[in-house]
């Protein structure tokens, strides 16, 4: 299983290749043209901008508030975008700490740092060209809610999941035949898709993700789906 630290060294490395592209050059040198009054004209790819952010750079903190700040104005660059991520990395993980990690929620503590790096690039995204004076705590701020909303959401699907188990009880106490019986009547009906997914589900022993990577559809919300449509129709 994949531990924090593994998952920030690989970042990293990645990082150190992409960063220092012939496309990262020529994104730092447009960069640099477009925010003269950072002083940046001697920086030669993107690797060395972020560098430039770490706490034991040359620039001041002042000096680092106005790169990140031109960095989101910039960020609807994916080079730009992915530098700024870069450097908000260590707020990330500061992010994880204050919610614990999902401790009691998320199984692997990477799976919670995972997720808030998404999520903290979707917002990235959503923010890309704002001018924001404290561009970096305004992030990891947003960042924070965001993270919040998806540890209490995960927590009431978990809550949901494990009350699902009632319903497959429910299912296997039914015969199977007779159980094949009313999944083949619902066949060709409204509830043509459930009928089929559950077939393959119970008979066929297809896993939740199959079924879901098929659907097109999330596997938490096929899951209560599914239990819907047992306690409504085949139960």
């Amino acid at each position: 299983m994949t531990t924090t630290p593994d998952l920030l060294n690989s970042l990293r490395r990645e990082w150190r290749h992409s960063g220092a592209t012939v496309e990262a050059r020529r994104a730092a040198r447009a960069f640099a043209s477009r925010h003269r009054e950072l002083g940046l004209e001697y920086v030669d790819d993107l690797v060395e901008v972020v560098a430039l952010l770490e706490a034991r750079g040359t620039r001041s903190v002042i000096e680092r508030a106005r790169l990140v700040q031109a960095l989101l104005e910039d960020s609807g660059d994916p080079l730009i975008h992915r530098a700024l991520l870069q450097t908000l990395l260590p707020g990330i993980v500061s992010v994880c700490r204050q919610l614990r990690f999902g401790d009691g929620i998320v199984d692997d503590p990477s799976e919670t740092l995972t997720v808030a790096i998404t999520l903290c690039a979707e917002l990235l995204h959503d923010w890309a060209g704002q001018s924001r004076p404290y561009a970096a705590p305004d992030v990891l701020s947003g960042l924070r809610g965001r993270l919040r909303r998806y540890l209490l959401k995960e927590k009431q699907q978990r809550h949901a999941l494990t009350s699902a188990g009632a319903v497959d009880a429910a299912l296997a106490a039914s015969t199977s035949t007779s159980l094949e019986c009313r999944l083949e009547q619902l066949r060709g009906t409204s509830h043509d898709r459930l009928a089929r997914l559950t077939y393959a589900r119970v008979f066929e022993g297809a896993s939740l993700k199959e079924l879901a990577d098929d659907d097109h559809s999330a596997p938490v919300a096929l899951q209560q789906e599914l239990q819907r449509f047992a306690l409504r129709h085949l139960i």
